[in-house]
């Protein structure tokens, strides 16, 4: 068996899914918290700006980060940690679940934690077969989410992306954004405005920590 999530997934999983996936934690039950996740960097000019928009809002969040970027650019990795934020694993090149023998993929998820070191990790695409969940489990807390921002399609509008977010919080939200270029330009217009609609709300918000 293998899970993808509908792609236009900003609402809560529906129960039969939870059942059926009982490893994958898509929401916390957190009284008066929000979960901001951000995939795919670190990328310095956007990680950055991601770094000090947050502290202006003194929110923390939890960065899924690619190996690759890592080895990269690992002063601006390092710069996420300094700033109280955590880190999560989000496989070393970015690897499709489908497609890929179990072995293969969690070579590649072992590969990045050897730079990352965490226990949490966020599949690829969200895709991933119900072996490589079982051996992944072994290892780390998979994270899905359940409000997809969709900042990365060239298709939103950054007003759609705001409303992507603001109309499907609720108190243990695990949110999804991208600190990648590709998702920059929604991003930097919906970021500021989702954490002012979370504090007005009298919410906070706090990384991820199992």
């Amino acid at each position: 068996m293998r899970f993808q999530p509908p792609t236009d997934m900003y609402f809560r999983p529906p129960k039969f899914i939870k059942r059926l996936f009982p490893e994958l934690n898509w929401n916390f039950r957190e009284p008066g918290t929000i979960f901001l996740t951000f995939d795919d960097g670190p990328t310095p000019e956007v990680t950055q700006w991601v770094l000090d928009t947050l502290d202006k809002y003194e929110a923390k969040a939890t960065f899924f980060c690619l190996g690759k970027n890592v080895d990269q650019h690992p002063e601006i990795f390092r710069k996420i940690k300094a700033r109280g934020h955590a880190v999560g694993n989000h496989s070393y090149s970015h690897i499709k679940g489908w497609g890929n023998p179990a072995g293969r993929y969690i070579e590649d998820a072992d590969l990045a934690n050897g730079l990352i070191r965490t226990n949490l990790y966020r599949p690829p695409y969200g895709r991933i077969t119900r072996s490589q969940i079982r051996r992944i489990s072994e290892r780390y807390h998979i994270i899905m989410w359940d409000v997809l921002s969709r900042d990365y399609a060239r298709t939103v509008s950054p007003e759609a992306c705001v409303r992507n977010v603001t109309r499907h919080l609720h108190e243990g939200s695990i949110v999804v954004f991208h600190d990648s270029v590709k998702a920059s330009r929604n991003l930097y217009y919906a970021l500021p405005r989702v954490l002012e609609a979370i504090e007005r709300a009298g919410l906070r918000c706090r990384s991820i920590e199992l």
